[in-house]
């Protein structure tokens, strides 16, 4: 637990401190900044009262994101499987 690092994270105008390896470090910062960025979308497009409201329109938008890159993903490893399975079949039918 020596290499651990401690840091501190401003989100909605709220501190969290947290204890983390370092190579953690970087994608928690840039994931605080896209939220802080997001957060100030929010408040600027819609009249809102609370930030807790902001703060679950993140949590959806972001989880939404990462839904999608699944689904794309799934979609694309099909497509990929079926281009596979065509080429496999082109070989097997000039080998024999």
């Amino acid at each position: 637990m020596s290499n651990q690092l401690k840091i501190k994270l401003s989100i909605a105008d709220r501190v969290y401190p947290l204890t983390i390896n370092p190579e953690q470090e970087e994608g928690l910062r840039k994931a605080t900044k896209k939220i802080e960025e997001m957060i100030k979308r929010f408040e600027k497009s819609y009249a809102v009262r609370d930030k807790q409201d902001v703060l679950a329109m993140c949590a959806l938008q972001f989880a939404a994101q990462v839904e999608q890159k699944g689904i794309d993903k799934e979609t694309d490893t099909r497509h990929i499987e079926a281009k596979l399975e065509s080429l496999n079949q082109l070989l097997n039918e000039h080998l024999v």
